[in-house]
Parts: structure tokens; C-alpha cells; sequence
């Protein structure tokens, strides 16, 4: 079954490469200068466009972290809607670095992925000024994106706005007990521009 346009357009949006230079230039007390990578993926392609997702600070390129997949697929309670759902790496250091090196990705297969079931976003589709389209990715009502790291319960709260030159992300990690706010998206969101497109498989 062909996917639909909608989904196609949004992931060739998400696509590439970013980078928020302006936002840290502007605000540095608030903003690390972050490079962000989302890198298309074979998984998954029969029914969904997967993308690998990477950043790092701009100073420590060889030192990537939040590896992480993006699964963008129908919503099957929604057929005219959009979702996306997140996998996490049992190894993120089997992947470290693809976003530089795709072919680091080449060997993966889901039995090296952690389904994260309350890390899902589900997608408005807006028309953007441009006259392009603009998605706005928000949680599901009661969501909890939480999962285990470093034997450690995490929890982030999701969200991101994507056009086609711009990737938005208000991702926010807080503490599971307290919902304190400790990183990410702290005095805002953090806006990236799109530098270099990559095509999609």
C-alpha cells in the first residue's frame, strides 16, 4: 500500500541535517550551539519512513548523543492522521555516530530496538506562511514518555514543529517523581535550521 503524501512530505521536512546557530549566537546563556541529524532508515519501510536521530554540540561533533528512532507512520485510530512513535537503541554506542556516518546504520534490525510505548506524538498538519506545510507534533492526552537509562528511570516530555527549512524542538527531559524540568527545552524551544537535506531511501 503506497504511503501517503502527507507522510512522504513531512519526512522529507524532517530529513537532514540542522543546526540552531542563530538561537545560540543570540541567547548563549540559554542556547547550546547544537548540530542535529535525522538520517532515513530502512526499518520499518514496509508501512513507515524511519529516521535516525542524533545531535552533539557543535565543539564535540565526535562525541554524538540521544540516538534515538523516529517511526513516522499512519495513525491507525486516525487513518487521515499522521504519529510518530519512538525506539530507543539497546546499544547506543552500536549507532554512535551515524548521524555523520549513515553506514552505521546499515546492520541494524529491530531486534536491536526498544519500543518506547509512551513515547508517541501524534501530527497536526498547518499550512506554513510559505504556503508549504507545517506539522506540529504534540503527545498523546496522558502520555508518559519514560524508559531506563544507565539503570536510571528517565523521563522526557515530546514535541516538535517542522517546515520545510526548520525543525522546532520543545523536548524536555524531567524528573519522573517531581516533573521538575532538568534539560532540553528549558527557556523555550530549541530552533534549528535545515543545512543540508538528505534524501530519502
Amino acid at each position: 500500500m503506497p504511503l501517503p503524501q502527507s507522510l512522504i512530505t513531512l519526512a522529507t521536512y524532517l530529513a537532514g541535517e540542522f543546526d540552531n546557530r542563530e538561537q545560540a549566537i543570540a541567547e548563549p546563556a540559554w542556547f547550546v550551539h547544537l548540530c542535529l541529524w535525522h538520517v532515513p532508515t530502512r526499518l520499518f519501510a514496509e508501512d513507515s519512513i524511519t529516521l535516525f536521530a542524533e545531535q552533539a554540540n557543535v565543539y564535540t561533533l565526535n562525541n554524538p548523543y540521544r540516538q534515538r528512532l523516529l517511526r513516522l507512520h499512519v495513525n491507525p485510530e486516525q487513518p487521515d492522521a499522521l504519529k510518530v512513535q519512538y525506539y530507543a537503541f539497546k546499544d547506543p554506542q552500536q549507532v554512535k555516530g551515524a548521524g555523520q556516518t549513515p553506514q552505521l546504520l546499515e546492520q541494524i534490525d529491530p531486534t536491536q530496538l526498544e519500543r518506547l510505548p509512551g513515547c508517541q506524538l501524534l501530527l497536526q498538519q498547518e499550512p506554513a506562511p510559505a504556503g508549504d506545510a507545517r506539522y506540529i507534533g504534540t503527545p498523546p492526552a496522558g502520555a508518559r514518555c519514560c524508559f531506563t537509562y544507565q539503570n536510571e528511570l528517565r523521563q522526557v516530555v515530546l514535541g516538535f514543529e517542522s517546515t520545510a527549512n526548520a525543525f522546532v524542538s520543545y523536548d524536555k527531559g524531567v524528573d519522573p517523581e517531581t516533573g521538575k524540568a532538568l534539560w532540553g527545552a528549558l527557556m523555550g524551544p530549541y530552533r534549528f535550521t535545515k543545512q543540508r537535506a538528505i534524501p530519502l531511501m
